[in-house]
C-alpha cells in the first residue's frame, strides 16, 4: 500500500522572485527556462474560483495601466488567469488527484502536479514573454481504505507459534497484529501467533480486521480474516535476489523473454515444489507481461510502449505446494528502453491576444513586424538523441520561428518557439497564409513531422461598404400587397469579419426631405427593401430614398446608394371623359368632313394602358356612326355630311374610349350636337296668296282691319323673327301694316277716287344676318259690293304682270277727268254753252248708234240700276207711313274674293290657269242684302279679254318695273283671264265710269 500523506490544508508559494524587479523583461525568459520559476500548491477537490496565486506580483510586474496583460497558454482545463491583474485561480472543473493521468504511475514520494504556461503581453502585442509554472496537487483524505476482498484467508501451521502476514490489524487470545516498516518505506501488517494451535481441536479462526487511514477525519473499513490451521510445512521458498532489475526495449514482440526468477525450497516432495505468481502487481503489469508458473520466466505478453509506461515495478511470489503452502516474494523493476519510434509532435497554440482556433490564427494586417502570433511547442516522446528535435518554417511566407527560451535546463525533447512576423502583412494583397512547420528528431534513422497553421490576415476597418451602383432604379408595379419585396440592395466590403458585416438602413434622399420609413422598410441583414403600403402610380409615380450600409468595425464605416423606385402602371383606371355629356353647337350648311366638336378623354394610367382608341358607337335609332367620325389622337369629331337644321335640328350619339391595357377598360360619353340655324331660308307668305283679293267697302271706318298677312320662316330664332312692311302700292297712305303681326289696317278716309283695285306690295323681312325677305301682293278692291267677281279677278291677274314700281291704287282716270275739267273751265269759259250743245248732240247720236248695235231700241231693262223705272201715271208711288221714300242699304261691307278652281279649290300654284267657268269667281258678301246693286255689271262687255300668262321666270325690268316674278314661288302663280266683255267707253284698266244705261244681262 501507498504511504498515507497528511494534508497541509493551505496553498503555499515558494517563489523566490523579488530580485526580478531589477531585471529587464528579456531576462525573464532565461530565468523561466532555467528553473520552475512559478510554483504553487493546491489541495485537490476544491471548489471553483479558488485563488492559487498572483502571477503579476510573483513576477514583480506592476499592473493597472492596461498596457501589460496576461494570457494562460496551457493548463486552461483546470486553471484560469485574470488578463489584467494576473490572478491565478481554479475553474469550475473539479481536480481529482487520483484521476489525473500524470499521477497514475506514482510509486514513490514523487509529487502530483499540474503544469501551466502564462504569457505576458506588451502593448499591441509588441512583445510577448512566456513563463512556466507548476501547481502541486495535494492529496486530501477523500478515499476510504479498502481490502481486496471482504473475506481474507490465511493458513497457519498447527503447534507453530510464529508470525504470519495479514492486511489488517486485530487482537485475540491466540493472535496479535503488528505493523512493521519495510525496506521500501511501506507499512507491512503482521499477524503474530501467541497461543498453541491444534488443528485437531480447531481448524480455523475468523477474525474481524479494521483498517484506518491517517486522515482528518480518518476513514476506515473492515474485512473478515479467516485463519485456517494446517499441518506442518517447515521450509519456505527463498528467491536468489530480493530485487530483480532488467531493461526491455520498447515495442518488443510478444514472447520475448525478459528474465528468469529463481527461488529454492529446502523441503522435499510436494513441500519443495515451487510455483511463481504475480504478487502486488497492477492491472497493466498483468496485461503486458507473462510469468511462467513453473520456470519463473518473465516474458512479453503484449508490446510495451515506453511513452505510455517507462517502468514497470511489481512483486513476484514463490509458493510451495505444501499444506499450508509457504511463500516468498521478490521485487521486479523493469525499465523500458527507448526506441526512436515516435515522430516529433508539433503543437501550435495561441499566444497573447491573437486568437487561434482549429488551426487558424487571425492576425490583423496592422501588426508590427516581429510580432509573435503563435506559440509552437515541438516535442518528441522518445528520449535522448531520439528526442532531440529541430524545426523550421517551410516556404516563402512572412513568418519565422524564434526560441521562446534558450536556457540550459530546457529539455531537449521539448522545445518552445514563437512564430513571429518577418514582414508587413497586407490583407488586400494576401488574405491567408498556410504556414508549414517541419520538425526533425536526431534519431537514427531520423523521424520528421509537420504541422501547418493557417494565418488569416484580419483586415483593419479601412474600407467602407461599397454599392455596385450609385443610383439603383427599380420598377415596381402598383396595387401591390403590403410587405412585398421591392428590391435587394447589396453592398460589398473589402474587409472581413466584423468589418465586413453590413447592416442596412433607410434614410431620406438628399434631394428629398421625406423620410421613407412610413412606406418602405429594409431588412438590416439581407438588404431586402419591402413596401409597407399600397402604391398608386396615379398619386405618385416615383419614390427616392437612400440606403446606407454600415459595417460593424470599430470605428464603423459606411457607404450609401440612392434607390429610385418607379411605380409601374397597371391598368386599374378606366378612361375618363371630362364630361358625361358633351354638347356642341354647329352651324348648318357646314361643309362635309368639317370638325364639329372635340371630346376630351384621359386615362390616369400610363403607357399602353393609357393608349386610347376612340370610336362612334352605332345606334339602332339613327345613323350617327355613318354620319360622324372621330380622330383618335385629338378626339375631334368630323361630319361626313352637310347639316340642314330644317331637316334635323340635333344629333345624339355615344363616343366610346377603349384603352390598350390587358384586360382593356372602356368608358362612354354622350355627344349632343345641336345644329345652329343659318339664315338660309327666306320668309314664306302663307296668306294671302298673290292672286287673292279683299273687298273693302268705301264706308269702312278708320282702323278697320283689312287683312292679315301671315308668313312663316323655316329658320329659327332671330332668323325667324319676322317684320312686315308696305313697300309699294300705297300712294295715298290709306293702309298701314303692323310690323310684328302683319295686320293691314285702313288708316285713311276713302274717297271716290279710291274706288277700285289697290295692290299693296308687302315685304316680309327676317332678323337674320344678312336678312332675308319675301315680297307678297295684297289686293284690296274698294267698292260697295262685289257683283261681278270675274272682272276683279281679271284685274288682279293683270296686276301680277304689272311692275311693282307702278302703283295700282283706285280709279286712275279720276284725276285725269278733274284736270280736263279745270282746263275746259279755264280756257273756254265763255263758250261753255256752245260746247255743251255740241256735246249733247254728239252724245245723242252716239247713244242711238249704240242702241242699234247692242240693245233693242226702245226696250228698257226694268232691273237696270241706272235706268229710271217707268211708272203708270195712274199709279202713284207708295210712301211709307211717314211719307218718306225708302232708303237703299249702305254698301260698306267687305268682300274677299279669291280665284277658285272649278272644284272650288284656291289657285295657289304658279302653273294653274283660270277658267271661264261661270263658277270661276266666288265671293262672300258681308252685310249686303238681296237688293244690293251689282256694280261689277258695269265692267262686262262683249269684247273678249285676252288671256294673260304669268311666269315667275320672266326677267325683271329693273327697279322701276319690278315684276311679281321676284316673289317666292309659293306666292307666284300663272293666271288666265276669262272671256268677259266690258264696256270700253269710260273704263280704265282697273275701274270704269258708266255714263249710259246698260241692258241687264240674263
Amino acid at each position: 500500500m501507498r504511504k498515507m500523506r497528511t494534508l497541509f490544508g493551505f496553498v503555499h508559494c515558494c517563489c523566490c522572485c523579488c530580485f526580478l524587479l531589477l531585471l529587464p523583461p528579456p531576462l525573464w525568459v532565461s530565468l523561466a527556462a532555467a528553473k520552475q520559476l512559478l510554483r504553487y500548491r493546491l489541495a485537490e477537490e476544491g471548489p471553483a474560483d479558488i485563488r492559487i496565486g498572483n502571477v503579476a506580483s510573483d513576477l514583480g510586474i506592476v499592473t493597472g495601466s492596461g498596457e501589460v496583460t496576461f494570457s494562460l497558454e496551457s493548463g486552461s482545463d483546470y486553471l484560469k488567469i485574470d488578463n489584467m491583474t494576473g490572478e491565478l485561480s481554479t475553474t469550475e472543473r473539479r481536480i481529482d488527484r487520483e484521476k489525473l493521468p500524470q499521477c497514475q504511475m506514482i510509486f514513490d514520494e514523487n509529487e502530483c502536479f499540474l503544469d501551466f504556461e502564462v504569457s505576458v503581453i506588451g502593448p499591441s502585442q509588441s512583445w510577448v514573454d512566456l513563463f512556466e509554472g507548476r501547481v502541486i496537487i495535494l492529496d486530501i483524505n477523500d478515499n476510504t481504505p479498502t481490502f481486496p476482498s471482504p473475506v481474507l484467508t490465511l493458513t497457519v501451521e498447527e503447534n507453530r507459534p510464529r508470525r504470519q502476514e495479514a492486511d489488517a490489524a486485530a487482537r485475540s487470545s491466540v493472535f496479535e497484529l503488528q505493523v512493521a516498516d519495510t525496506l521500501d518505506g511501506e507499512k507491512q501488517p503482521q499477524l503474530i501467533v501467541k497461543g498453541a494451535l491444534d488443528r485437531e481441536q480447531r481448524d480455523s479462526y475468523e477474525l474481524s480486521l479494521r483498517v484506518r487511514d491517517g486522515g482528518d477525519p480518518a476513514r476506515s473499513s473492515q474485512a473478515i480474516l479467516r485463519v485456517l490451521i494446517t499441518d506442518v510445512n517447515d521450509n519456505s521458498p527463498r528467491f536468489e535476489k530480493s530485487v530483480y532489475e532488467a531493461d526491455l526495449a520498447e515495442n518488443s514482440s510478444p514472447g520475448t523473454p525478459i528474465l528468469q526468477l529463481r527461488a529454492a525450497d529446502l523441503d522435499v516432495g510436494v513441500n519443495g515444489q515451487i510455483e511463481y505468481v504475480f504478487g502486488a502487481a497492477t492491472e497493466s503489469v498483468r496485461r503486458l507481461l507473462r510469468l511462467d508458473e513453473t520456470s519463473g520466466w518473465l516474458s512479453v505478453l503484449h508490446r510495451i510502449d515506453r511513452e505510455e509506461v517507462n517502468q514497470l515495478r511489481f512483486t513476484v511470489m514463490a509458493r510451495d505446494r505444501g499444506q499450508p503452502p509457504k511463500t516468498d516474494k521478490a521485487t521486479v523493476v523493469l525499465n523500458i528502453r527507448d526506441e526512436n519510434d515516435n515522430v516529433p509532435t508539433i503543437d501550435i497554440r495561441k499566444i497573447g491576444r491573437i486568437p487561434l482556433r482549429d488551426g487558424v490564427a487571425s492576425v490583423a494586417e496592422d501588426v508590427l513586424v516581429d510580432t509573435p502570433i503563435a506559440l509552437v511547442q515541438v516535442s518528441d516522446r522518445d528520449q535522448g538523441e531520439n528526442g532531440v528535435v529541430t524545426c523550421t518554417v517551410v516556404g516563402d511566407v512572412p513568418f519565422q520561428l524564434k526560441p521562446a527560451s534558450e536556457g540550459e535546463g530546457e529539455p531537449q525533447n521539448k522545445r518552445k518557439y514563437f512564430l513571429h512576423t518577418s514582414a508587413p502583412l497586407d490583407y488586400e494583397a494576401v488574405r491567408d497564409y498556410n504556414v508549414v512547420i517541419v520538425a526533425v528528431d536526431s534519431g537514427s534513422p531520423s523521424l520528421s513531422s509537420n504541422n501547418s497553421l493557417l494565418v488569416r490576415v484580419g483586415d483593419t476597418n479601412d474600407n467602407p461598404p461599397v454599392f455596385s451602383q450609385a443610383v439603383l432604379e427599380v420598377s415596381f408595379p402598383e396595387n401591390n400587397l403590403p410587405g412585398e419585396r421591392v428590391a435587394t440592395v447589396v453592398a460589398t466590403d473589402a474587409d472581413s469579419g466584423k468589418n465586413a458585416e453590413i447592416t442596412y438602413s433607410l434614410e431620406a434622399s438628399p434631394l428629398s426631405s421625406e423620410a421613407p420609413g412610413g412606406i418602405f422598410s429594409i431588412d438590416p441583414d439581407s438588404g431586402d427593401v419591402s413596401v409597407q403600403a399600397v402604391l398608386d402610380r396615379e398619386q405618385r409615380d416615383t419614390y427616392e430614398f437612400q440606403v446606407t450600409a454600415r459595417d460593424k468595425g470599430v470605428p464603423s464605416l459606411q457607404g450609401s446608394t440612392t434607390v429610385v423606385v418607379r411605380v409601374a402602371d397597371r391598368n386599374d383606371n378606366e378612361p375618363r371623359f371630362m364630361q358625361d355629356v358633351f354638347t356642341f353647337y354647329v352651324k348648318e350648311n357646314l361643309q362635309p368632313n368639317s370638325p364639329v366638336g372635340m371630346v376630351t378623354v384621359m386615362d390616369f394610367d400610363k403607357g399602353r394602358n393609357a393608349e386610347l382608341s376612340l370610336s362612334i358607337q352605332p345606334s339602332d335609332h339613327d345613323q350617327a356612326a355613318s354620319i360622324f367620325s372621330i380622330e383618335n389622337d385629338t378626339g375631334t369629331i368630323f361630319s361626313t355630311v352637310s347639316f340642314d337644321r330644317e331637316q334635323q335640328t340635333s344629333y345624339t350619339f355615344k363616343v366610346k374610349a377603349v384603352d390598350g391595357g390587358e384586360p382593356p377598360r372602356s368608358a362612354t360619353a354622350t355627344v349632343s350636337l345641336f345644329v345652329m340655324d343659318e339664315n338660309d331660308n327666306a320668309p314664306t307668305v302663307t296668306f294671302p296668296s298673290n292672286s287673292s283679293y279683299t273687298v273693302l267697302p268705301p264706308s269702312s271706318n278708320m282702323r278697320t282691319v283689312v287683312a292679315t298677312v301671315v308668313a312663316t320662316d323655316a329658320d329659327t330664332g332671330l332668323n325667324a323673327d319676322l317684320n312686315y312692311s308696305i313697300i309699294g302700292g300705297n300712294p295715298f297712305k290709306l293702309f298701314e301694316i303692323d310690323p310684328a303681326s302683319g295686320v293691314v289696317s285702313l288708316v285713311g278716309k276713302l274717297a271716290p277716287k279710291h274706288y277700285g283695285l289697290h295692290r299693296l306690295v308687302v315685304q316680309v323681312n327676317d332678323s337674320g344676318q344678312p336678312p332675308q325677305s319675301t315680297t307678297a301682293l295684297l289686293h284690296i278692291f274698294v267698292n260697295e259690293s262685289l257683283s261681278n267677281a270675274t272682272v276683279v279677278e281679271s284685274q288682279v291677274a293683270r296686276s301680277l304682270h304689272t311692275p311693282l314700281a307702278q302703283d295700282i291704287a283706285g280709279d286712275p282716270s279720276y284725276e285725269l277727268s278733274k284736270q280736263r275739267l279745270s282746263i275746259v273751265i279755264g280756257v273756254v269759259a265763255g263758250i261753255m254753252t256752245v260746247i255743251l250743245l255740241i256735246l249733247v248732240v254728239v252724245m245723242a247720236r252716239y247713244c242711238r248708234s249704240k242702241g242699234k248695235h247692242g240693245y233693242e231700241a226702245g226696250k228698257k231693262d226694268h232691273e237696270d240700276f241706272f235706268t229710271p223705272q217707268q211708272h203708270d201715271k195712274a199709279k202713284k208711288p207708295k210712301k211709307d207711313k211717314k211719307g218718306k221714300k225708302g232708303k237703299q242699304p249702305l254698301y260698306s261691307s267687305i268682300v274677299t274674293v279669291e280665284a277658285s278652281k272649278p272644284n272650288g279649290q284656291r289657285y295657289d300654284s304658279v302653273n294653274e290657269k283660270l277658267s271661264d267657268s261661270p263658277g270661276m269667281g266666288r265671293y262672300r258678301s258681308v252685310n249686303g242684302g238681296p237688293g244690293s246693286p251689282d256694280l261689277a255689271r258695269h265692267y262686262k262687255s262683249s269684247s273678249p279679254l285676252p288671256t294673260v300668262q304669268l311666269h315667275p321666270q320672266s326677267p325683271t325690268a329693273g327697279k322701276k318695273h319690278q315684276a311679281v316674278q321676284d316673289l317666292p314661288p309659293a306666292n307666284t302663280f300663272v293666271g288666265a283671264g276669262d272671256n268677259i266683255s266690258i264696256g270700253s267707253d269710260h273704263c280704265s284698266e282697273y275701274s270704269c265710269q258708266a255714263s249710259s244705261k246698260y241692258s241687264k244681262q240674263v
